[in-house]
């Protein structure tokens, strides 16, 4: 199986910016999950000089690890008993890519983001499940080592936030449809991501969330895009954002991905909202989000 790398040689069609990945596919037998990724690559601008030469030395020593490699590691942790669900030590490793010649770094944070996934974990199964995947005693000490993490590091936070089974449809808010990048699957898995710089992804958070209170709908999508705006106005605004449907092209039909323009029917049903279409607007979110639903409800399927 061919890695699906976070990104990948290409410009928008009338993006009218440059970027290029320094990765190349790799291949694993261990299959990708079912999950997307909003990631940001921040600018070497936006990290403090210590941290920034040492992903200034990173970028020039062309290490390539793909999102593959970051799962591989990850699930590595899982085999031993009692299972290890936080890394005992940060990781060092990032995604880079280049933005109109600036070299941008997306750091893995494989422990912070464990420590969020775990939490999350511990809200959506039944204790006696969680038990018997994560004993107490391993949850514990998890917790502990959080609690004394985040006393030292107040404002931490991830640079990639993930979605098992489906992507929320306020993440393709942040995309225009000229900014899709698709790949059919050949040797490997197909690809299907978009990219845009900061500044875009801001401006079309701000428009949208200005839209929906003017029509007194906010609603799933409302909430939804002020968690993830929210998040964006922490990173450098010359950064680059990418939603990277990851492991979802495993579960979604060839010619469902090659057709998928989510993005474009997110930017239709906010401007028909925005023109005072409701009925037109309604129409659009519930045929995304039911399709989207289609593709969650799969993680039941035998």
């Amino acid at each position: 199986m061919r890695e699906i790398t976070p990104g990948c040689a290409g410009s928008p069609p009338g993006g009218g910016r440059a970027w290029k990945d320094s990765r190349m596919p790799a291949v694993s037998s261990v299959l990708v999950p079912y999950a997307a990724y909003l990631r940001v690559y921040e600018p070497l601008a936006a990290f403090a000089p210590p941290e920034r030469e040492r992903w200034a030395r990173y970028a020039r020593e062309g290490r390539s690890p793909t999102a593959q490699d970051e799962l591989r590691r990850s699930l590595a942790d899982l085999l031993p008993t009692p299972p290890v669900p936080v890394p005992v030590h940060e990781s060092g490793d990032a995604f880079v890519a280049e933005l109109d010649g600036a070299v941008c770094v997306c750091p893995w944070q494989t422990r912070l983001r464990g420590w969020l996934a775990l939490q999350e974990l511990t809200e959506r199964l039944p204790p006696a499940l969680l038990d018997a995947v994560l004993p107490p005693v391993v949850r514990g000490q998890a917790a502990a080592d959080w609690e004394r993490w985040r006393a030292r590091n107040p404002d931490a936070r991830p640079w990639i936030r993930t979605s098992l089974w489906q992507i929320p449809v306020g993440w393709f808010a942040l995309f225009a449809d000229t900014e899709r990048e698709y790949e059919p699957p050949g040797p490997g898995a197909a690809v299907l991501r978009y990219r845009t710089p900061m500044v875009e992804a801001r401006r079309r958070v701000a428009r949208t969330l200005r839209t929906l209170r003017e029509a007194e709908h906010t609603g799933p999508l409302g909430e939804g895009l002020l968690v993830v705006g929210k998040w964006l106005e922490e990173f450098h605004p010359r950064s680059l954002i990418e939603l990277d449907y990851g492991g979802l092209v495993h579960v979604l039909p060839p010619a469902r991905l090659a057709d998928d323009h989510s993005a474009a029917e997110v930017a239709a049903g906010v401007a028909a909202l925005r023109e005072g279409d409701r009925a037109a607007a309604g129409e659009l979110y519930a045929r995304l989000v039911g399709r989207w639903r289609v593709v969650k409800d799969l993680q039941f399927a035998n």
